[in-house]
């Protein structure tokens, strides 16, 4: 399809979805398109006269004996280039995916996903050219070489673009078994599961590391710092290349980078090298971070992708707290610090292992540039090329989309500051408390690093609560989507992180005044991690696809504005949290954080109110679910008006008869 096509069928795919469910059963709109593409093809004439002769038409007329398949290619490679064009745009054009709303809509996604990379693409008369051509068009063009003249022009650029062969496309990643997506997705889990382990499985060395060095405690904890700040940098890169060059190639390096760094911090000799190794560390260990939530959002829809999401989460958060038990143990162990950082490396080798061998390419855009090559190669037809293929790679759309775009968002989006600014503030609390069990379990009840680390388990328990509560939850969600034309509300996700931000608070009063004493059971603290358990994930969650559904396309800039926050936080929060617990005492720390937490409480309640009209006023949100509310509230003021233009009709119909 040419774009002349495909704005038709956008348009009247927007006009109405059960009517376009009907539309063209005739074929009528076949057949106009066909009659414009033959006439364009009779302008082109002329042209194509000049083409030099096809010197693989000879060699590919050998093989006429071969099977049906092979006389297809041959008769494909030895036809002009105009022929090549117009038969495959014929054959599109009587492809179903011109009436199939979801293969408009994946189509749609595809685009304006292009769109909004890092690279661009221009059109100029209705060909595409590259940004680093039109800065070079002024230029005098180089010759061919060898005496040849300049070729002839090619056909429409479009009618050589491969798609995806309808919504049911065994290419899409959407489309695959729902075990081949399970195992990918628990092969992305431990991914994400290693790189988390390793920002805090670190945080129990801190004593030794100190004193190895001769250092005061603050600056071994830069060790943990550093490494969360790595994830505040690192998606800068891998967010834009897995855009580029598809899910597979920035996990791949990622997970084998990280497994090298960690294995440098093990052997390192000084102080530097542990901490700039760290944090190195941290920049490829934010890669899952930042990609494996996009994996899933390639293999999932609207119905499971906030199941998948919330998987994902799990291992975001789980990992930290799991991650200082471990650690403990080892340290107290004759093993030492360092292996705690070679437990890293080895969960680093093994996910890296199995993501080489196991993982295929998820992003479509990228999954079509295979398929173009194989197209290529079989037909010899050059000029077939995925739309990915026509993007470059431009420094300043790399500045503007990956460092300008994310931060005019974050500072003029209501919505994207004030929930930035709620999971900052969450995560700085969960590596707070890496410090701040250590002062109670530890300072006042006595216990031992590798047993402390036990006390996590409470906030774990919380966050699998949460979980559950998650998936029981998602056919409600799947039933709401479904009898909304599958168009997200975004305010949907928000009543649970009400409820998760009230218990949070509780949560950090309840930690603070049950153990700062030593008198009271040990249980008693441990349990609280229950609440706070429950309040991080449910709220880290919800507002996580909060913003994913209000911006859209423009999600993974507002995702990026949000992780450099939230990870600067989280690593300020443990360098002034022995100096805060210490200095106010454990009780009133924890009061000044639950009261901090309290004040936040009512943001989700203000965006379930009136998100929906904040949103309209948005420069960023597209707003789907509003545009499709103002076309019902046109339908019924229509219907209204016309029932109303009919009554006087009949009244005076009636008098008649009388």
């Amino acid at each position: 399809m040419n774009q002349e096509d495909y704005n038709i069928l956008r348009d009247e795919a927007n006009a109405d979805p059960r009517r376009y469910s009907q539309w063209d059963a005739h074929g009528q709109f076949r057949e106009e398109a066909a009659a414009r593409r033959e006439k364009a093809a009779h302008q082109r004439e002329p042209e194509e006269a000049l083409a030099p002769v096809d010197t693989r038409s000879s060699g590919s007329s050998s093989s006429s004996s071969a099977s049906s398949a092979s006389q297809t290619l041959e008769q494909i490679r030895t036809q002009p280039q105009s022929a090549i064009g117009t038969a495959a745009a014929s054959i599109i054009s009587r492809h179903p995916t011109e009436r199939d709303p979801e293969a408009i809509r994946r189509i749609e996604t595809h685009r304006s996903q292009q769109q909004h990379t890092v690279g661009k693409v221009l059109t100029e008369g209705g060909r595409s050219i590259t940004r680093r051509f039109t800065s070079r068009k002024e230029k005098p063009l180089p010759k061919m070489g060898a005496d040849k003249q300049y070729p002839p022009l090619l056909p429409e650029q479009e009618d050589y673009v491969v798609e995806y062969d309808g919504p049911n496309d065994p290419l899409h990643a959407q489309n695959w078994k729902m075990s081949r997506k399970l195992y990918i997705g628990a092969i992305l889990a431990f991914d994400a599961l290693a790189a988390t382990m390793g920002s805090s499985i670190f945080s129990p060395g801190i004593g030794q590391v100190s004193k190895h060095f001769g250092v005061i405690m603050e600056v071994g904890t830069l060790g943990t710092s550093l490494f969360v700040f790595g994830y505040a940098f690192g998606p800068l890169c891998w967010a834009p290349m897995s855009e580029l060059y598809g899910r597979r190639l920035p996990l791949v390096i990622a997970s084998f980078g990280f497994s090298v760094f960690s294995i440098a911090v093990a052997v390192g000799k000084d102080l530097q090298t542990v901490l700039i190794c760290r944090f190195f560390a941290g920049i490829f260990g934010s890669c899952p971070l930042a990609v494996v939530a996009a994996v899933f959002a390639d293999m999932f829809d609207n119905r499971l992708r906030g199941l998948a999401v919330a998987v994902f989460s799990a291992t975001v958060f789980m990992g930290p707290l799991l991650a200082p038990f471990i650690g403990g143990f080892i340290t107290e162990s004759y093993l030492g610090w360092r292996w705690t950082e070679y437990i890293s490396a080895i969960m680093g080798f093994t996910a890296f292992g199995l993501i080489t061998i196991f993982l295929p390419e998820t992003y479509p855009p990228v999954v079509l540039i295979s398929k173009a090559e194989e197209l290529r190669r079989r037909t010899k037809n050059w000029g077939i090329h995925a739309k990915q293929e026509e993007i470059e790679v431009d420094f300043k759309e790399l500045i503007v989309k990956n460092l300008s775009r994310p931060m005019r968002i974050l500072f003029t989006e209501p919505i994207v500051l004030l929930i930035t600014l709620y999971m900052s503030f969450i995560y700085g609390i969960l590596y707070l408390f890496l410090t701040a069990y250590a002062l109670v379990f530890q300072g006042v009840y006595g216990w031992t690093s590798g047993i402390s680390g036990l006390a996590y388990f409470g906030m774990l328990t919380g966050e699998i609560i949460a979980f559950i509560y998650v998936v029981l939850d998602n056919p409600r969600y799947a039933r709401k989507l479904e009898a909304n034309n599958n168009i997200p509300v975004p305010e949907w996700r928000l009543p649970i992180s009400m409820v998760g931000g009230l218990l949070f608070a509780a949560g950090l009063f309840w930690f603070g005044w049950s153990g700062y004493t030593g008198n009271v059971p040990w249980i008693v603290p441990v349990l609280s991690g229950i609440f706070t358990g429950f309040g991080i994930f449910s709220i880290f969650l919800s507002l996580l696809n909060y913003i994913v559904d209000a911006y859209l396309m423009f999600a993974a800039s507002a995702l990026a504005a949000n992780t450099f926050m939230r990870s600067l936080f989280g690593g300020i929060f443990p360098l002034f949290a022995t100096y805060m617990f210490n200095g106010m005492g454990i009780e009133w720390a924890s009061t000044l954080l639950g009261c901090v937490a309290l004040l936040l409480v009512p943001m989700p309640v203000l965006f379930y109110l009136y998100g929906k009209k904040i949103r309209t006023k948005s420069k960023f949100a597209p707003a789907p679910d509003i545009d499709q509310d103002r076309r019902r509230d046109e339908e019924s003021r229509g219907a209204a008006d016309q029932s109303s233009d009919e009554t006087p009709t009949k009244e005076k119909e009636e008098d008649k008869a009388v």
